[in-house]
């Protein structure tokens, strides 16, 4: 009988934590986008009030189409998450309830009603409200977008490096405010994020718009948008490489043990190898077919060619699943050096070259979705790495869990990633569509500013719909 007990929890834990994983994981694909469209939004719609070229206005008006489709599925997606801390993770909110409840009502009441009570006007309003007052509402949902992210952000940094509480009985309890919301990693974790988001809002871009063009889309609205994506992807990724150098040193202070997992480290050291490859063996606790440049890890995270890195032997049942951590570290590493390359050379063929290669072009919509890849693994190092705690040092997982029977988690589970596969296959599909029409429906618009005669959009929609059966 306890053999049967033991073997149902095991299965509802691991189900559960699948279930959460695929949820967050579709989930935080739509915010990512979304964190930096909005501002990219606002730098188009301020271009053209500064500038008075309609091109502007253009380029506003189809990515914010796209900005819509996108928070919509990511507020569905982000309640039905939320869901899960009472479902599946009863004991999450029963120890520290009282951080990140107050946390995530801030998020919704200083962010979610700022940005669902301008969305209309940003979306709807063009051509109902002044252009100061459309425009103030686009920054005002820029401002509402980049304050969930800040909520969000400090709970999850919260987790990982917690501070401002005391323990009374098994439950957190806060002795200070500022200490938890600004807690150690939290402002490295924060500016990594909006980089990321930056980073994946300007590739889509890019793509979109690389993909236009090789549909014959000249448009002058559709090269500004692929200019400025490049431009704004060259000049992030620097400054992604220096914000996370600084957070590699931070998270090697207050969590070495994610550090050893991502670095493939068994033994404590000094002068560490970087290992470019290997393949973690957790049972045997080495690595095999290493492949490392000598000394790097030490020179990359301590400054000091010599400098001591801590093993996962120093963690004993207290450090993540090696494995995963590692190489999603390097998945993210290896599409980030992709990035780099692709937006210094697009950078390069329109400053210097004045023109886009068809090939370039093709490499551009290939990464119209590497920021997505890019994050989803970084995403994985951070919460993976914090194994086997939910809040690092105060909550193990699998105390959390709640004790429903499996057969309740599949079915819940199967509906999540059925649901989730298909709006997610629907929305790429509908971004494209959306770029096919655009071809069309600018076309037969007799002005920028929307006024658009009745035969001109029956005209364009079945000329969109013979365009979109034969992409079929």
């Amino acid at each position: 009988m306890f053999d049967a007990v033991t073997l149902a929890n095991d299965t509802s834990f691991m189900l559960s934590r699948i279930q959460f994983a695929a949820n967050i994981s579709f989930h935080i694909l739509f915010p990512t986008i979304n964190i930096a469209l909005c501002w990219i939004l606002v730098f188009f719609k301020v271009r053209y009030n500064l500038s008075q070229d309609e091109t502007w206005l253009r380029v506003y008006r189809f990515w914010v189409r796209i900005f819509a489709l996108t928070f919509a599925i990511g507020v569905v997606s982000g309640i039905t998450m939320s869901f899960q801390f009472g479902t599946n993770w009863p004991g999450y909110m029963e120890t520290v309830g009282n951080i990140a409840g107050p946390l995530l009502g801030y998020e919704v009441m200083t962010a979610f009603f700022l940005e669902a009570s301008f969305l209309s006007i940003m979306l709807f309003g063009m051509n109902r409200v002044s252009n100061r007052v459309h425009t103030l509402a686009t920054i005002l949902v820029a401002i509402g977008t980049s304050l969930s992210a800040f909520w969000i952000l400090s709970l999850d940094s919260w987790m990982q490096t917690p501070a401002g509480i005391e323990m009374i009985d098994g439950v957190a309890h806060v002795t200070s405010w500022l200490e938890v919301i600004f807690n150690p990693s939290m402002p490295y974790r924060l500016m990594h994020m909006l980089l990321a988001s930056g980073l994946t809002a300007a590739f889509l871009i890019s793509g979109i718009s690389a993909y236009r063009l090789l549909r014959g889309d000249n448009k002058q609205s559709v090269k500004h948008a692929l200019n400025f994506s490049v431009a704004l992807a060259a000049i992030l990724i620097p400054i992604q490489m220096f914000i996370g150098d600084l957070h590699g040193l931070n998270t090697l202070k207050h969590q070495p043990a994610k550090i050893a997992a991502m670095e493939g480290v068994w033994q404590t050291d000094t002068g560490v190898p970087l290992l470019l490859f290997a393949l973690p063996d957790q049972t045997q606790r080495k690595n095999h077919f290493e492949i490392k440049i000598p000394n790097m890890a030490s020179l990359i995270l301590t400054h000091d060619s010599q400098g001591e890195i801590q093993g996962l032997n120093d963690f004993v049942d207290a450090h993540p699943p090696v494995a995963p951590v590692f190489f999603s570290f390097r998945i993210m590493i290896a599409i980030g050096i992709l990035m780099w390359l692709f937006s210094w050379l697009a950078t390069y063929q329109y400053v210097i070259k004045k023109r886009y290669p068809p090939w370039l072009l093709k490499t551009g919509l290939v990464m119209t979705f590497s920021g997505w890849i890019a994050t989803l693994a970084g995403w994985y190092v951070t919460e993976i790495g914090r194994q086997p705690f939910l809040v690092t040092g105060i909550l193990r997982t699998k105390d959390a869990v709640t004790t429903t029977a499996p057969e309740n988690i599949v079915i819940s589970l199967t509906l999540y990633i059925l649901i989730y596969g298909f709006l997610l296959v629907a929305y790429i599909r509908t971004l494209f569509v959306m770029a096919n029409r655009a071809v069309i429906l600018e076309q037969g618009n007799t002005s920028i500013t929307g006024a658009t005669t009745t035969t001109d959009i029956e005209f364009a929609d079945k000329q969109a719909n013979t365009e979109n059966q034969g992409v079929k």
